[in-house]
């Protein structure tokens, strides 16, 4: 069964920044791609950032330039770097993995909240 552990949440005043992590156990298969995504109230989820097992990372535009996603391939880790956070950056955050058959998991998710 596959299982994250994410951390690094909370509520950070905007211009401020912080640090997502996310570890991913349970699986042998390698990850295509490791990946954040968001889900603001009343809002669809949305693509964060992902990188894929070569290191290409891509990014939403709104987060172009203030976020940075990196992985730590061995450990099935990843975190997400944010930083100038700004309160539409307001949103639950998920961690998911797509492993190279295709299979694609969820975390539970971590609140991220931008006010002062």
């Amino acid at each position: 069964q596959v299982q994250f552990v994410e951390s690094g949440g909370g509520l950070v005043q905007p211009g401020n920044s912080l640090r997502l992590s996310c570890t991913v156990s349970g699986t042998s298969d390698e990850l295509r791609f490791m990946a954040w995504y968001r889900q603001a109230p009343g809002k669809f989820r949305e693509l964060v950032a992902r990188i894929d097992r070569f290191g290409k990372t891509e990014y939403a535009t709104a987060v172009t330039e203030r976020f940075t996603i990196s992985k730590e391939s061995a450990q099935k880790t990843t975190a997400l770097q944010m930083t100038k956070l700004q309160p539409d950056d307001t949103a639950t955050y998920y961690c998911s993995i797509t492993t190279s058959g295709g299979q694609t998991y969820w975390g539970q998710g971590t609140p991220v909240t931008v006010s002062s």
